[in-house]
């Protein structure tokens, strides 16, 4: 245990459970995060070892007894008529049978549907009529003879949610950590190691939780696929729902008019929508029409009622293109579907979190420190709900009146939501206020950067902000506006606590450059003897690789961990010589593996994923017939290379030497006798 896990377990003592322990136990339980957290908080909310390995076998036992597995479903009902009576973990809903006048609740996994539900358990959680809870429930059978009437019989309901807690105590807790120490608890209780994030890294996680604690917040995050972008929406609380976004309508979220049910708005905190992006999904106009109308009044129409409701809504996407690539030839909106590439939609949306610097989810940075029971911060965000934090910062600073009211809701918005997650007791100095303002109005000012791309009618607005203490203005900047400033149209100001080099706007031409310099190149053919030293890829391809938009590799052997390696060299030197805001497709064509097929298939499925950061949109296939013997290069602006050994043309060298040159440089690797001649094609 660190000193910081003893720190959480003196102060928020049977509140906090080790986070590794949800892996341990969860075997091939289908359950969200925040079920086993329960279970967990119930038996190993403790940090005395002995406890926990017994807690540890005590939830396994709750698990294996009471949890029900859709392949184990016959076993568990026989045991409840055996018994007479038995309690089972299970996904229930409820629905109103009109014609019998009764509540009827369904079992997800049990299977077992039109069980009675009193009309007080409905009223008492009415979110068992909406998409179905978690649920303990003490299942009772009765045989009768009047077949019509089920043998189910529901004793006791109880949804899988923390049943009080007690903020006072919360808030005089927290008053014990300073800041760092805060941030890192939290980031432990979601899941991840904070010694493997940086400050903004960690900041950007946190963003996720706001709309658990800010009603009506709109949270936008597109970005590369793998970063964990919906585990907190699906897992996290029993408050919040994911959906697949092309599948939700304007009954199932808002209303249905012909019977006047209410839809998923209306009974959750917060409504998820994952995989959001994809430029082909048909979406109902009306569906987006709403969702305006609702995004930006909180409320809607059912016939000549209008509705109020409080649930935030967040939309997760992947884009397929890089940061660069989308800022110069698209902009960060451009991978959603066309219905909601509309102006007065994206204007709703209170903050843009940049997926693009959210690191890909790795199996070190899952954390094993103790952190909050899921569960319990859930109910504790719920509750700040009802405050608001958004005028902390007037007694220090002030919005330039250039901001216009609904830049205001966005920033005012995110930033009471950040204050009440890391300082729900209202005592942040004026350097950490100033800190959450400014990364508050970075997020909406990413909004409205896109829209002035997207619609021409948006006028350029100056994100700034005064500080009361002398009047100085600071303008305020997203992190790609510093990275690529020669896309965007910056306010220059004097003030400015950063300042751009003219130079920089003028970036060269590289796609212009390339071609002249490949007119110039000429059809040739290198032989390299055996142990010679100082050859690289960069040297032996670079050249004949710039601006190509296509290289197609044929190599029947990139099979085996060193090939592969090789291979992924190559992709390197592809990716050090690319424009960054252009994208270049790498297709491969080799041969599948006899014995290591699979291991084959999982690291070309990792370098596809790690080299689309990069612009190098990577594939692959497989020759059926494995007959390939052929080795060459291919490119789409006119060279053909061939190669006598493919790319393996290096020597035995220690891969596992972390400290050796050869490992880590090419030049300093004996090479295999080869040849490599270019040739000239069409294109």
């Amino acid at each position: 245990m660190t000193a910081l896990d003893d720190k959480i377990n003196e102060h928020f003592s049977g509140l906090v459970v080790r986070k590794d322990l949800v892996k341990t136990v969860k075997g091939n339980a289908i359950v969200p995060s925040y079920v086993l957290e329960y279970l967990l908080g119930q038996y190993c909310a403790t940090a005395d070892e002995e406890s926990i390995k017994t807690g540890i076998d005590t939830v396994k036992d709750v698990l294996r007894k009471h949890y029900v597995h859709r392949n184990e479903s016959g076993l568990i009902k026989s045991v409840i008529r055996e018994k007479g009576r038995h309690k089972i973990i299970d996904k229930v809903s409820v629905a109103l049978n009109d014609a019998k006048d009764v509540y009827e609740a369904s079992f997800a996994n049990l299977g077992i549907k039109k069980v009675l539900v009193d009309s007080d358990t409905v009223k008492k959680h009415p979110k068992l009529l909406v998409s179905g809870v978690w649920t303990i429930v003490d299942m009772e059978y009765e045989h009768f003879e009047d077949k019509s009437t089920s043998p189910w019989i529901i004793n006791k309901l109880k949804p899988i949610q923390l049943s009080h807690f007690n903020y006072d105590n919360y808030i005089a807790a927290r008053k014990q950590f300073n800041t760092d120490e805060w941030i890192d608890l939290l980031v432990q209780s979601i899941g991840f190691n904070p010694e493997k994030l940086g400050k903004r890294s960690k900041l950007l996680q946190l963003v996720r939780l706001i709309p658990f604690c800010e009603r009506n917040y709109n949270l936008i995050e597109l970005g590369p696929k793998g970063t964990g972008k919906s585990h907190v929406f699906s897992d996290f609380s029993p408050h919040g729902i994911l959906i697949s976004g092309g599948e939700i309508t304007v009954p199932k979220l808002f209303v249905n008019n012909n019977s006047g049910k209410i839809g998923l708005v209306g009974y959750w905190d917060i409504v998820a929508f994952d995989e959001f992006a994809g430029k082909k999904k048909r979406v109902n106009k009306a569906l987006v029409d709403i969702m305006k109308n609702y995004m930006a009044n909180k409320s809607f129409s059912r016939g000549v009622e209008t509705i109020g409701a409080e649930a935030s809504m967040v939309f997760v996407g992947n884009t397929r293109h890089t940061l660069p690539y989308m800022l110069k030839h698209t902009d960060l909106f451009d991978e959603l579907p066309e219905q909601y590439y509309d102006s007065a939609f994206l204007d709703r949306i209170h903050f843009y979190l940049p997926g693009w610097e959210v690191d890909i989810i790795r199996g070190e940075m899952f954390s094993n420190g103790y952190g909050f029971v899921v569960d319990y911060l859930a109910e504790i965000l719920r509750s700040l709900r009802n405050h608001d934090y958004s005028d902390l910062y007037a007694q220090h600073f002030n919005l330039v009146s250039d901001i216009s009211t609904r830049d205001k809701d966005g920033i005012n918005k995110t930033f009471s939501g950040m204050m009440k997650i890391l300082f729900p007791h209202k005592e942040a100095t004026e350097k950490e206020i100033k800190e959450v303002l400014q990364f508050a109005i970075e997020g909406r000012k990413r909004v409205k950067d896109q829209l002035m791309k997207i619609d021409s009618t948006y006028a350029a607005v100056r994100f700034a902000y005064t500080c009361n203490d002398g009047g100085k203005t600071i303008h305020v900047k997203s992190l790609e506006e510093e990275e690529y400033p020669q896309y965007f149209g910056s306010f220059q100001d004097k003030e400015s606590e950063t300042e751009i080099d003219p130079q920089q706007l003028e970036q060269p031409n590289v796609q212009d450059a390339a071609k002249e310099k490949l007119s110039e190149l000429k059809e040739r053919q290198v032989i390299v003897q055996e142990n010679q030293r100082g050859v690289t890829y960069d040297k032996l391809f670079d050249q004949y690789l710039q601006g190509a938009r296509k290289i197609t590799v044929t190599d029947s052997y990139i099979r085996i961990f060193y090939q592969i390696r090789n291979f992924m060299e190559f992709l390197e030197t592809i990716a050090k010589i690319k424009p960054k805001d252009d994208e270049v497709k790498v297709h491969l064509i080799t041969a599948e593996d006899e014995f290591k097929g699979p291991q084959q298939v999982e690291n070309f499925m990792k370098i596809q994923e790690n080299c689309a950061i990069a612009g190098v949109r990577f594939s692959w296939e497989f020759d059926e017939n494995q007959i390939l013997h052929a080795r060459h290069i291919v490119t789409d602006h006119g060279w053909k290379i061939l190669l006598d050994r493919g790319l393996d043309i290096f020597q035995h060298y220690e891969m596992n030497d972390s400290f050796s040159l050869s490992n880590r440089l090419q030049q300093y690797r004996s090479c295999k006798a080869f040849e490599i001649t270019y040739l000239r094609v069409d294109s």
